[in-house]
């Protein structure tokens, strides 16, 4: 949490920006305010910093500036002054199965750092955030977390599904379809078609991937307003929320309510029980642990484990289920979820949320989950799954911690003999050549957040596999990360990773390997004699990068189960 040198307890709403509007000791900061066109009025006024990380090259950014224009507009409603910058962004869809992705968990922090910047730098009373792709929303949160000022964060929205000969389509259409062509399972012309027509226009990933899942559970934990993680992108509804950010802020200014106030442990509970409820993404686990951190909070991968132990797997939205976020709001969207939930004691009802309203008080009228007339979200009766999808691994390939996704449709257990990989390109190679074979764990390793760096998603492989037909019949493990967008037998986030010498660095190519979901366990079947023989001739890899924004990050990240912070000492 930043910590602020100067005393600012005052009655006055203009907290922090009186430092440059009231002191008589600021007057060329006083003049450039004039300079952009503050009036003498505003200078009594609140100034909320809105932070977009809209840009052009992403359809989950491409429309946030013009989302952020109406957020202004409500603000400057609320007699408040709204003032506007920009921040980074870096795709996941794009940069998934390329070197492009080793830049996309470490701008969160990037993201986390500027916001801070900014709005520390210009003594801004609040601010507002305006968020798209995967890591945008973390990063949003994190710097609002460290900063301590009231803010909103607004989710962009989730793309609409595309459409090709009858099939509804999305992100991991396009990537799946590479295996199909690898298996020789489709014909150019509709490979090139599923291509043109997977991705409609604006909106972040459609399914139950990272973004959605961080939207839905930050809305759970009372960031955002109610529906924001509901509205697609282009839905009307998505600018009338963002008109209303200025009254809520205004509550916010007026009661004092901050980031501290919001995200508690209670908090942090509601929205991992929301993220195992949906089937949300393994990132979740990653991005909590950090936010968790930035709120001064200590949660622990055994938290996690309790949360999904006793929280059942629910909704049936891809990627493993048939159904996209869009079909979410004409069934009540994520408040009907949270209603349901906190009815049947699964939610805290007593936290604050941006509104000025306690979660209770939010959802007294939320609609109500009909399971006779909808199929996407089950009853607790008739769960996809009893407890949570997503499962803490330990044992003695991962001391320290990994994460595995098991909806239960792949079974609960897997043996196999380890193909090893170094980078996730060696396997789609191996899968042209036909080498990725029944029986087989493959083991891409080196892709940790030091060791990649920047733990690259592994959604061209897992997409691959699954195109080729074999997701049932392997599985896979890695020191790097998941897209929400994964799905089959898939372990991440083993720690430690293999650039620090962790047993993921000793497997050898036919080592055979369990994967257990009922005792949690990843199994290397070496004696301990053998794993200590492979470490002490192992030899730990020259950094693949020492200086800029990479080699920086090397330097400074901490591992997946703490989060992969890189403001801690």
């Amino acid at each position: 949490m930043l910590i602020m040198i100067t005393d600012q307890s005052t009655t006055e709403l203009n907290r922090f920006s009186r430092t440059l509007t009231q002191e008589i000791s600021n007057p060329a900061a006083k003049a450039m305010l004039y300079g952009v066109g503050l009036s003498e009025a505003d200078m009594q006024k609140p100034q909320i910093g809105i932070a977009s990380t809209g840009y052009e090259g992403n359809t989950c950014n491409m429309h946030l500036n013009g989302l952020s224009v109406y957020v202004k507009q409500g603000i400057q409603a609320s007699g408040l002054v709204g003032l506007i910058f920009n921040t980074i962004g870096v795709s996941d869809g794009m940069t998934n199965g390329n070197d492009g992705m080793r830049y996309s968990l470490p701008s969160r922090d990037l993201i986390a750092d500027s916001i801070e910047s900014v709005v520390a730098a210009q003594w801004y009373d609040g601010v507002v955030t305006v968020v798209g792709c995967d890591k945008n929303m973390p990063g949003a949160v994190m710097a609002m977390a460290r900063l301590d000022r009231p803010g909103i964060m607004v989710y962009g929205g989730t793309i609409r599904s595309g459409h090709y000969k009858g099939q509804k389509l999305d992100i991991v259409s396009a990537f799946e379809a590479l295996g199909k062509k690898y298996a020789g399972n489709i014909s150019d012309e509709d490979y090139e078609g599923v291509i043109k027509n997977s991705i409609p226009g604006a909106g972040a990933c459609g399914g139950m991937y990272t973004a959605n899942t961080m939207a839905s559970s930050i809305e759970a934990m009372g960031l955002s307003l109610p529906f924001s993680s509901s509205y697609p992108a282009t839905h009307e509804g998505k600018q009338e929320e963002c008109k209303k950010i200025g009254a809520a802020m205004r509550v916010l200014l007026e009661r004092n309510i901050t980031p501290a106030d919001i995200i508690t442990r209670k908090s942090l509970e509601n929205a991992l029980t929301i993220v195992m409820a949906l089937g949300g993404s393994t990132n979740a686990v990653l991005h909590y642990l950090a936010i968790a951190r930035a709120a001064g909070i200590e949660l622990t991968l055994d938290e996690i484990q309790a949360i999904s132990d006793r929280v059942p797997f629910l909704a049936d939205l891809k990627p493993s289920g048939k159904y996209y976020m869009e079909d979410m709001l004409a069934i009540g969207g994520v408040p009907a979820v949270m209603k349901y939930l906190y009815q049947n004691g699964m939610l805290h009802g007593d936290c604050i949320t941006v509104t000025g309203k306690t979660v209770a008080e939010n959802l007294a009228d939320a609609p109500d989950l009909n399971f006779e007339t909808q199929q996407i979200v089950r009853p607790l009766s008739n769960p996809i799954k009893p407890t949570g999808h997503i499962q803490i691994m330990r044992g003695n390939l991962s001391p320290t911690g990994s994460v595995a996704k098991i909806t239960g449709k792949e079974g609960l257990r897997f043996d196999g003999t380890a193909k090893v990989c170094e980078h996730e390109g060696e396997v789609i190679d191996a899968l042209q050549k036909g080498e990725i074979l029944p029986g087989q764990v493959i083991v891409i390793r080196n892709a940790g957040p030091k060791g990649g760096p920047g733990m690259s998603e592994m959604l061209k492989p897992t997409s691959a596999i699954m195109g080729a037909g074999l997701g049932d019949k392997v599985a896979l493990i890695t020191d790097g990360r998941f897209s929400g967008g994964t799905h089959g037998f898939v372990v991440g986030h083993v720690t430690p990773e293999a650039f620090d010498g962790g047993p993921i660095a000793l497997v050898h190519d036919g080592d055979r390997i369990t994967i257990d979901a009922t005792t949690r366990q990843l199994i290397l079947h070496i004696s301990d004699e053998e794993m200590a023989q492979r470490k002490s001739e192992w030899k730990q890899p020259a950094p693949r990068f020492t200086k800029g924004t990479l080699g920086k990050y090397i330097r400074n990240v901490k591992s997946a189960s703490e989060g992969c912070v890189t403001d801690e000492a």
